[in-house]
């Protein structure tokens, strides 16, 4: 299945399924992060906030849903609207005043780095759990999901931040 239509039919039935394992199986999970249960709460309101933006335009520049998200646009607007914390600038600006996170230890609402421009931190994504993330990717494709083990991001990975408890 190709990714448009994954994000279209797909990202439902997969959030669905996150959503009984946060709540069913977070119990039986060991705990590797010294992160908080609230930051771990804050985390996944992030996350779900971010997944009902899918397949939103993206525009250079974009902040909102009227107008269309660029990376950071998109991460600032999620940030606000689902956790009250103001995250402003770019994606570079955003890796300077995040903590870095093991990526054994990733939790929904982090906050992944990639450079996709030819310089550090040029692209951020939100972490969502399963391996996946969400992004404002280009004007073709828009706000998607991907996964971090892609060809094309593994490469470009540069590592998870935090602003999270």
């Amino acid at each position: 299945m190709d990714h448009q239509a994954y994000s279209r039919r797909g990202w439902g039935q997969w959030l669905g399924s996150m959503t009984l394992l946060a709540f069913a199986g977070c119990a039986t999970q060991p705990d590797r992060s010294p992160r908080s249960l609230d930051a771990s709460r804050t985390g996944s309101d992030i996350a779900l906030f971010a997944l009902s933006l899918l397949d939103r335009s993206y525009v250079s520049g974009g902040r909102g849903p009227a107008t269309g998200f660029d990376c950071s646009g998109l991460v600032s607007h999620v940030y606000l609207e689902a956790a009250g914390i103001a995250l402003r600038g770019s994606a570079a600006s955003m890796a300077k005043i995040a903590r870095p996170v093991n990526t054994a230890d990733l939790m929904a609402g982090d906050l992944m780095f990639f450079n996709t421009l030819g310089y550090s931190f040029s692209h951020v994504g939100i972490y969502v759990g399963d391996g996946r993330f969400v992004h404002a990717s280009n004007p073709r494709t828009g706000v998607r999901i991907d996964r971090l083990d892609s060809k094309y991001y593994a490469a470009r990975f540069e590592g998870a931040k935090t602003v999270l408890g």
